[in-house]
């Protein structure tokens, strides 16, 4: 397996760090705004939002979004140099400007490997880099796995494999113990007896047709959530109906163990063979622990696991951000 290489904060010296313009990976590119949008209609009664920013005759790369159900933003689009990047984003199912908003009939890992797939096709590109965290991360996989004549390369990060252990990490027995006080305020909104299966139990509420108590189930939900997702507390800043989409859908996925056999995402790693990728990922990510990154690096060769000491989850911490940055200016011409 390839080497882990923890990056440290004052390494500057790999030939891809800087972009052409000498611009070190320090911060996000300047805001753009797209050149092309749209929706487009897909099975089971949902419109995607889509757009494309940057050079159109640049190296296609594919934001996927996290959550499920967050949904892409304008800073989405300034992980990439517009110069040298097209820009492909959409708001998956149910999620940011698609419709209906937190709709969870006909969303499954299956149909948003098709609507990838409708999307590629809309846009004419042959091949693209996909780029994803957490869920992204999960969502690049399975569609590389399906179709990896169609990836030029991977950009990961957090990685979540949807398997069970994963799931009882956060929603059972584990982050509990390091945020004991978060995780009591997230389970006493569900009653003592059902507390065996908290996503069973938020999952019905969450859908139970009173707008107030979704809502107040979607706050609890996000809360828990966003304690853990960065090293450093941080609040979270998600609007009522972000809340709601965001803790629907992931409630509705993480359910049905995301729609997937378990333990798929590593068991066929040997199906990405031959895609170049970067995966990086914080040591104290209580979110997506490293054990999961770790193992898919070990089945995938052409994985360059980098461990960032300095982060947790998120991708705006500045570990994380600074090895995104690089890996994204390492295959803007296509390497």
């Amino acid at each position: 397996m390839p080497p882990v290489i923890p990056l440290a904060a004052t390494d500057v010296h790999r030939p891809w760090q800087q972009a052409r313009h000498g611009r070190r990976a320090q911060a996000l590119y300047p805001a753009i705004e797209p050149h092309a949008s749209g929706f487009l209609e897909v099975a089971g009664g949902h419109t995607l939002y889509w757009e494309t920013c940057g050079n159109p005759a640049g190296t296609p790369v594919l934001f996927l979004h996290g959550g499920p159900g967050g949904g892409c933003t304008a800073s989405s689009r300034r992980w990439f140099d517009p110069q040298r990047y097209r820009i492909v984003l959409f708001d998956q199912r149910g999620c940011g400007r698609s419709r209906p908003l937190a709709g969870i009939a006909e969303n499954t890992t299956e149909h948003l490997i098709e609507d990838i797939e409708v999307l590629r096709r809309h846009c004419g590109i042959e091949r693209w880099l996909l780029f994803g965290g957490s869920w992204g991360a999960t969502l690049a996989l399975a569609y590389g796995q399906r179709h990896p004549a169609r990836v030029r390369a991977m950009i990961l990060r957090g990685v979540f494999a949807g398997t069970q252990p994963e799931l009882d990490w956060l929603y059972r027995e584990g982050a509990s113990k390091l945020f004991p006080e978060a995780w009591e305020h997230f389970r006493q909104f569900i009653p003592a007896p059902l507390h065996d299966d908290l996503i069973a139990a938020y999952h019905a509420r969450l859908n139970c047709g009173d707008a107030p108590e979704e809502l107040r189930a979607a706050r609890a939900w996000c809360a828990w959530e966003d304690a853990l997702t960065t090293l450093l507390p941080q609040p979270g800043e998600h609007g009522d109906a972000q809340q709601l989409a965001l803790a629907r859908i992931e409630c509705h996925y993480f359910r049905q163990r995301s729609f997937l056999d378990e333990g798929q995402l590593l068991a066929q790693a040997h199906l990405l063979r031959g895609i170049p990728a970067v995966i990086v990922q914080g040591r104290y990510d209580l979110v997506t622990p490293p054990a999961t990154a770790w193992q898919l690096a070990r089945a995938w060769p052409q994985a360059d696991l980098q461990i960032a000491p300095d982060a947790g989850h998120a991708s705006s911490e500045p570990g994380n951000l600074r090895r995104l940055l690089l890996a994204c200016d390492r295959y803007a011409d296509g390497q």
